[in-house]
């Protein structure tokens, strides 16, 4: 099946990415999740300020907390490599999803990170359907029906 194109991303590993020992910091893997999430809403037509709170078109009311996330290393990543993030993003109920970040070098599959948010009311602090505009993104990415479990 072939994505969206505001599904596939592309990154190089800079020296800034690296430990001593010149190979991705296992910490860059989760920031490059989140930062990859929001790259795809901008290129979807979503700037990030009308998803997150306190943008200035944002959604005052509502945040979006990860409540959840979780990385698979199955390769190292050097300096220089270029890697293809896909974005598998799947609605878990009205009020949460999750983005999977596969990422491979060439056609091999070298990590994976996963992150789950849950919508709440800013004030309330509690649960609330997800924004219009992610609900489109979701719907959009061909992969947005409600997991069954």
């Amino acid at each position: 099946m072939t994505s969206a194109p505001w599904l596939e991303l592309s990154r190089t590993v800079r020296f800034s990415d690296t430990d001593a020992a010149g190979v991705m910091h296992f910490q860059q893997l989760l920031g490059w999740c989140h930062q990859a999430w929001e790259e795809s809403l901008e290129r979807f037509g979503l700037p990030a300020g009308t998803i997150f709170p306190g943008g200035r078109e944002g959604t005052p009311g509502i945040a979006l907390p990860i409540v959840h996330c979780d990385a698979e290393f199955r390769a190292p990543l050097q300096m220089g490599d270029v890697v293809l993030i896909q974005l598998e993003p799947k609605r878990l109920d009205r009020g949460s999803f999750e983005v999977v970040s596969r990422y491979l070098l060439g056609e091999n599959e070298v990590a994976r990170g996963c992150l789950r948010h849950v919508a709440i009311d800013a004030a309330s602090r509690r649960r609330c359907p997800l924004p219009d505009g992610l609900e489109r993104w979701l719907e959009e990415s061909g992969l947005g029906q409600i997991n069954p479990l």
